[in-house]
């Protein structure tokens, strides 16, 4: 097989030789590797030394997800739920709960409790296998060495790769596409010899669903990207059927084994977002997420719009700056991926005419429509792909296709290493001298023209014309460089050759320290360790806040009590924190919240700010029905009740525990239990009444309100026929004799029967069993899980049990009735 990214001629290379090819020896091996090894430890050492660490969702989110995983792992148990984030959560079907992340599943049994330092070299860490396949890819198609570590190094440390390094699920994701290509390559290459081909295609099952388990969209598109390898290769091949009958056994092979291996986890992803805040996204929501042309500029010039800057006064396309605004920052538009891959794409390659030839021309086409795919809404393409390839409306952002865009810039500079140490300058047939490098310097010229729009604007022309200067100082070096590395005319090919690899291999060290300069440990991807000090040394005053809160909770928890937290307002590492901390928390961070419980609750997705709180109609505020049935009896905040936004309701009763600068513990209204026994059921259709501004009136004590779909569960009446019956209440106790992350055990006794009530969000792979008999899983006060019980001493166990048959095929059934249902003309939108 051809390979991904080796086949094209231009009309200005049709009729030149082909490229001379480089031999690999071990010693070029070995050499190449100890280079990226060498740029990937230098690359990781700048953060630890400047005391920084990866900040933002890589700390307020995947960190504690990380922690708690090894928390739960430490205590035998695997987190399949986890009731310290929103009032109770599905690990096992979030994308980023990094459960089936095997290297990381390995990371938080090894290392429980890590640091933040020790999770950033971890993440970073998955970087090298896509580093190392770049090796073998470049060897494979013998293309030099020195191509093949500039390669390497543009895909651990530009563009996205690092300025979206706080994005950990898409990071792991990125950094397997290599590695599955180089073994989806090798598969393909010579069917004749079956085992070889048989055994590197099940390694690329393997890996190609280690990479697409992240479920994100770098994953999402990297698989599309597989997918066109033996597409593309086939159709360029002169007999496309042969080709593809010769492979057909691999082919099916490996998407049996890839479709086994991820049918789990995207089966019960799929089964959380038909329930959350995210079943899909309409278009309008999507195109926010598109990149803004100009910031393409930011591939030449790092920071021609104040990307790099410490003081985050950012002048480039924004919210504030774009016309019709933007869900992009200045993270998601960085694109530089060092100057000398910009110089020799603009030069070698688009000037000289090189990345028109046959062998480089798949990974062009990748580049090219990775750019129209992250402009999004700038192009008329990304409309008709929303609409009709399955799964793009998944996704908010088209813009993280800059992920894969750094992928082709980091083959297209390579290869035009290659091509310059075994070929020296390009040179163009009659005819295009003058097209080609009239189409790079427009090219140029556009994007410093977009680049001058945005700075005048903001009145830093004068900064962005100095990044612009310094950029364009570096790229005249490197000219010179490349230029004064062509031997005269007289010398012999084998030392034209070798001089230009020592001017290559100078290149290749000039552009690992440009990157560690601009893009390790930069203000894009670094803040201070001490503004996460919540997973390692607390301030004093939160330190005692803390202990205090702590102190109230254990002694609940040894009477059997389990009240509820909110933590509101103490910053972005606070928004997790409560999956560190052992705290039952109702609100947090994440994108994929529980739909019914976002609209009855209102938590919202940044709990940094308390402005953002919301109160719907069921949740008005800390003294309402629900909240005392979600049994949330204690407030955390960065401020005193008083000097909370307007918006907020009174703390009327709340009791302050502790209050000294940024932390305040208040303990509100004894709330509800957190079971209780109901032998008096009221029906409603929960859809309708989380509509409403108010709860059903019902007396608590022995009442429930039940959801109309688990009226046929039922054995007794419970007054569901006759409200208007007397019921007298029941002489019964609802104890709980242990709370786990996936089993809550309780004992019931009751002198007649009833429907147990378990304030816990009821979510599909629960299950109930009384006295080790299965029982029916009710809906009970809208949100909360029920069961029937008989009358008598009883052992009561709800147990969340995701994996089993019965769970996965009714999710099953739900997606593909949910199918049909679109199909007839109903959307998920």
């Amino acid at each position: 097989m051809r390979g991904l990214f080796s086949s094209f001629r231009s009309p200005a290379a049709a009729t030149a030789a082909p490229p001379l090819p480089h031999a690999w020896t071990a010693r070029d091996l070995w050499l190449a590797l100890a280079a990226v090894l060498l740029f990937w430890a230098a690359a990781a050492a700048a953060w630890p030394l400047a005391g920084a660490v990866v900040p933002w969702d890589s700390k307020n989110h995947f960190y504690p997800m990380l922690r708690y995983l090894g928390l739960a792992l430490a205590n035998g148990e695997l987190p399949l739920w986890n009731p310290y984030h929103f009032g109770g959560h599905p690990s096992v079907a979030d994308p980023q709960s990094l459960l089936f992340t095997p290297t990381m599943l390995l990371f938080a049994w090894l290392d429980p409790s890590p640091s933040m330092e020790l999770f950033d070299a971890v993440v970073f860490a998955h970087l090298l296998p896509g580093a190392v396949a770049t090796l073998l890819l470049f060897r494979r198609r013998s293309w030099h060495p020195a191509g093949a570590v500039v390669a390497a190094m543009v895909f651990v440390l530009g563009g996205s790769a690092s300025a979206r390094l706080q994005h950990t699920g898409m990071i792991l994701s990125y950094g397997y596409f290599p590695l599955a290509l180089w073994l989806l390559e090798e598969a393909l290459a010579d069917p004749a010899r079956r085992a070889r081909a048989y055994g590197f295609g099940l390694a690329f099952a393997a890996v190609a669903a280690l990479m697409t388990v992240g479920r994100d969209q770098v994953a999402f598109l990297c698989g599309f990207t597989l997918i066109a390898v033996p597409v593309y290769a086939a159709a360029t091949d002169p007999r496309p059927l042969a080709y593809l009958r010769a492979r057909l056994g691999v082919l099916l092979a490996m998407a049996v084994v890839g479709g086994a291996l991820l049918a789990v986890p995207s089966l019960l992803t799929m089964q959380f977002l038909m329930t959350s805040t995210r079943p899909a996204f309409g278009y309008g929501a999507a195109a926010m997420g598109s990149l803004p042309p100009a910031s393409l500029a930011t591939g030449l010039f790092a920071d021609v719009f104040g990307s790099l800057r410490w003081t985050y006064d950012y002048w480039g396309p924004d919210w504030a700056s774009l016309d019709g605004g933007t869900w992009t920052d200045r993270a998601i538009n960085y694109l530089f991926a060092g100057t000398l891959p910009a110089v020799l794409i603009l030069w070698h390659g688009l000037a000289g005419g090189r990345l028109f030839a046959r062998e480089i021309r798949p990974a062009l086409l990748l580049l090219a429509a990775a750019i129209l795919y992250a402009l999004g809404r700038y192009t008329p393409v990304f409309a008709p792909i929303f609409d009709h390839v399955p799964g793009v409306d998944l996704y908010r952002r088209p813009a993280d296709a800059t992920f894969v865009v750094n992928i082709a810039l980091a083959s297209l500079a390579g290869y035009l290493v290659h091509r310059y140490v075994q070929e020296g300058a390009p040179r163009l047939p009659a005819g295009w001298g003058r097209v080609l490098p009239l189409l790079a310097v427009a090219t140029v010229l556009a994007l410093l023209i977009g680049a001058y729009g945005f700075a005048a604007r903001a009145h830093h022309l004068r900064d962005s014309l100095r990044d612009v200067l310094v950029g364009s100082g570096i790229a005249a070096a490197l000219v010179v460089a490349l230029w004064r590395g062509w031997p005269s005319s007289r010398a012999s090919l084998s030392r034209a050759v070798a001089a230009r690899g020592l001017v290559a291999a100078l290149l290749v060290c000039a552009t690992g320290a440009e990157l560690i300069w601009r893009n390790a440990a930069s203000s894009l991807n670094a803040e201070p360790a001490g503004r996460y000090a919540v997973f390692s040394r607390l301030p004093p005053e939160q330190l005692q806040g803390l202990a205090v809160l702590k102190a109230e909770l254990d002694s609940r928890h040894q009477k059997g009590e389990h009240p509820r937290v909110e933590i509101l307002g103490l910053g972005g590492a606070w928004q997790n924190a409560s999956m560190v901390l052992g705290l039952e928390d109702t609100i947090g961070y994440n994108p994929l919240r529980l739909a019914d419980y976002e609209r009855a609750v209102g938590p919202g997705e940044n709990a940094a700010d308390p402005n953002l709180r919301q109160f719907p109609g069921l949740f008005r505020g800390y003294r309402s029905r629900l909240a005392s049935l979600l049994g949330l009896e204690y407030l955390v905040l960065d401020r005193p009740a008083s000097r909370l936004p307007k918006h907020f309701p009174q703390l009327t009763g709340a009791t302050l525990l502790y209050g000294s600068g940024q932390m305040w513990v208040y303990r509100l209204d004894p709330a509800r239990p957190r079971a209780y026994l109901a032998t008096r059921l009221v029906p409603v259709e929960s859809e309708s009444v989380l509509s409403q501004d108010e709860l059903p009136e019902f007396e608590g004590n022995d009442t429930a309100l039940v959801d109309q779909d688990s009226l046929p569960k039922l054995k007794g009446d419970y007054g569901v026929t006759n409200p208007g019956a007397a019921i007298a209440p029941a002489r019964a106790s609802a104890t709980i004799l242990a709370y786990r992350r996936n089993v809550v055990t309780l004992e019931v006794e009751s002198d007649r029967d009833g429907v147990l009530v378990l304030h816990d969000l009821y979510y599909p792979g629960w299950e109930a069993r009384v006295d080790g008999v299965k029982r029916p899983i009710l809906r009970t006060n809208l949100l909360f899980r029920g069961v029937e019980v008989p009358a008598g001493r009883h052992v009561v166990e709800f147990r969340f049990r995701p994996l089993s048959v019965d769970n996965l095929m009714a999710a099953a059934g739900e997606l593909l009735a949910r199918d049909e249902d679109d199909t007839g003309g109903t959307t998920v939108r």
